[in-house]
């Protein structure tokens, strides 16, 4: 026969914004008296077992006796590698008293137990929104109070480190989880959940306009650096709970757990082969069009992609190259003549194009390595002259990187913000380089644009229309105003296109032929002209030749998903696929994303179409 335990709960709030739900569960617990609260200060409950207390006040928790507290973990912040290299590992979980030894790579445990946290802490070191603390009462727990941590800890940590009732905020779910895995009908569980109402708004407010649709509007934005202000909510906190709603986006959490997943492989191999490390880069590729931060693969890369061993990737020219350039700089510590030209600062700006493009961090590790040295020189009197021309090659890189940030979101990214300060800054820096070499704005940063088979129609229109813009503005042809509304004219236009294509695609995407005829075709722009028009999201008729471009494009989705892709997939034909993408004028990361949804929905093996695309 199963017993089944009791609980009876307390909720309220301390300090003002932390929320708290404490629950006492077991097969007696309704007959127990478990909480106390001060009649001085009403802030101040204690809750208590034989053995065990657990103190909410106005500024922290204090506990002592067993136990620990968990939470989910937030993506994006620093997590154990043996947590992140288990998939299944999902959820953060500390023990009253315990430390790990690094040395002999265990968890110890002591008896001093007790302890206060301030509630800043708990949601700094923990999860930003919520976190659960929890204690134990039972019989066959006994000894010093590290043995019962270690035995508790056998107990419920495998469960409480994978358990998905904690990130979903079950409390019913976590205590029927780890209830049964005591073995005692006498034992009782004490959980208190505490929620950060203040960090909840913000999530949940960020939450509703990103899921919306993976933008946030300028006034959306206004709104929430309005709340966190109004709130204290510090920055970094703002941050971390940003990331950790957009990596919980279905279509982002797709990519980004893909990614990760082939980092854990390549973990535990040690090493990282070419096929992995083009997958590698076509997800980070991936990553840009789609929005997701480069934090978060940068954070996964240097906890699992760091020391791994890079089968048959010897370090490139570009790097070597670097090397010699920035360690001859310092050969003026030694009385040997040694400076910058301007040939070395062009090899340098190349060099950091191209690690940019292979995502190599070596680039930037090697002048980290050369500012320590220098401050080091300086330190130990060297001529000031060095630690100049330093700053002059750093001056280069960061108009190199705010160059680069801009003209890529406008090449890879949908409404973009664009404004006139950010075409001054271009302007500037094209000034600049093209001091440096003549037309080398244009070779640095526009003509790669315009060879990568990745940049959709609209980013080639806007990367086009700016350096057209840009060589008006220094003839005198043109003002920064003029390319600004330019800019936002095609942002417009792809808003709209974007908009209409995805009304549209429902209806028309395995039915096309339906809407063949012209007059079939216009009462369908009309209806769609009406929907878009209620939602508030139309404010005038849909161009015509618009319209037409995205039934013409949802034809040709149709015809390759029916038609062309299964005979790619049965014949392995590569080249039919190429030519296909070089033909249609589909952009490929959308082709893309419907290869996966085709390979997703018919249960087939990813890794034929990633062969399929190397060929």
């Amino acid at each position: 026969m199963t017993v089944m335990h009791k609980d009876i709960r307390l909720h309220g709030f301390v300090a003002g914004y932390i929320e708290y739900f404490a629950i006492a569960a077991g097969v007696d617990a309704h007959k127990s008296y478990f909480f106390h609260i001060d009649q001085k200060d009403d802030d101040e409950i204690r809750f208590f077992a034989p053995g065990n207390e657990f103190l909410l006040g106005p500024e922290g928790v204090r506990h002592q006796g067993v136990g620990g507290s968990f939470c989910e973990y937030m993506f994006g912040v620093d997590q154990p590698i043996a947590d992140l290299a288990k998939g299944e590992v999902i959820n953060r979980l500390v023990m009253y008293g315990a430390h790990y030894d690094t040395v002999k790579g265990t968890l110890l445990f002591s008896d001093q137990t007790e302890g206060f946290q301030s509630y800043e802490k708990i949601f700094f070191d923990g999860n930003a929104v919520c976190n659960y603390f929890f204690f134990l009462h039972s019989p066959k727990n006994t000894g010093p109070l590290k043995k019962q941590q270690e035995q508790i800890l056998k107990l419920l940590g495998k469960t409480i480190k994978r358990s998905t009732a904690i990130g979903e905020e079950n409390d019913n779910g976590i205590i029927n989880e780890i209830f049964p895995l005591l073995r005692d009908m006498r034992a009782q569980i004490f959980l208190f959940k505490l929620i950060n109402k203040r960090h909840q708004e913000y999530g949940d407010l960020f939450k509703s306009l990103y899921f919306r649709c993976k933008k946030i509007a300028d006034v959306d934005f206004a709104a929430l650096t309005a709340l966190a202000a109004r709130y204290g909510i510090d920055r970094y906190q703002q941050e971390r709970i940003r990331i950790d709603v957009m990596y919980k986006h279905p279509d982002n959490r797709r990519v980004v757990d893909e990614y990760r997943n082939i980092l854990i492989s390549c973990s535990r191999k040690g090493e990282i082969n070419k096929s992995e490390n083009a997958r590698l880069t076509r997800l980070k590729t991936l990553s840009v069009r789609n929005k997701i931060p480069g934090a978060l693969f940068y954070t996964l890369d240097e906890m699992l992609k760091k020391d791994k061993k890079m089968v048959d990737l010897e370090e490139t020219d570009y790097i070597s190259e670097t090397r010699q350039i920035l360690a001859g700089f310092f050969l003026s510590a030694s009385q040997i003549e040694s400076f910058i030209d301007y040939e070395d600062m062009l090899k340098l700006l190349f060099a950091k194009k191209k690690a940019a493009e292979n995502r190599d961090h070596t680039f930037e590790e090697i002048l980290l390595d050369a500012s320590k040295a220098c401050d080091e020189k300086i330190r130990d009197g060297a001529d000031i002259s060095l630690l100049e021309g330093l700053s002059n090659i750093i001056t280069y890189f960061d108009r190199y990187d705010s160059a680069s940030q801009i003209i890529n979101q406008l090449a890879f990214m949908e409404n973009v913000r664009i404004s006139e300060d950010m075409i001054r800054s271009l302007l500037g820096n094209k000034v600049e380089f093209d001091q440096l070499k003549p037309g080398l704005f244009e070779e640095l940063f526009i003509a790669g644009i315009r060879e990568n088979k990745y940049v959709g129609n609209y980013g080639r229109k806007k990367v086009k229309a700016l350096a057209r813009g840009l060589k008006h503005i220094e003839e005198k042809h043109a003002t920064t105003v003029d390319l600004l509304k330019r800019l936002r004219a095609i942002n417009e236009e792809e808003r709209l296109n974007l908009l209409i294509l995805g009304v549209v695609r429902e209806r028309i995407r395995n039915f096309y032929s339906k809407y063949s005829t012209k007059a079939d075709q216009e009462l369908l722009k009309r209806e769609i002209a009406e929907e878009l028009r209620n939602r508030e999201q139309l404010d005038h008729e849909i161009p015509d030749e618009l319209f037409h471009e995205v039934i013409l494009a949802i034809k040709k989705e149709a015809v390759y998903i029916h038609n062309i892709l299964p005979t790619i997939i049965a014949e392995k034909n590569a080249s039919l696929r190429e030519d296909f993408l070089e033909n249609s004028g589909l952009d490929r990361f959308y082709v893309e994303e419907l290869e996966r949804e085709y390979y997703a929905l018919n249960g087939l093996d990813m890794d034929e179409l990633y062969e399929i695309r190397k060929s």
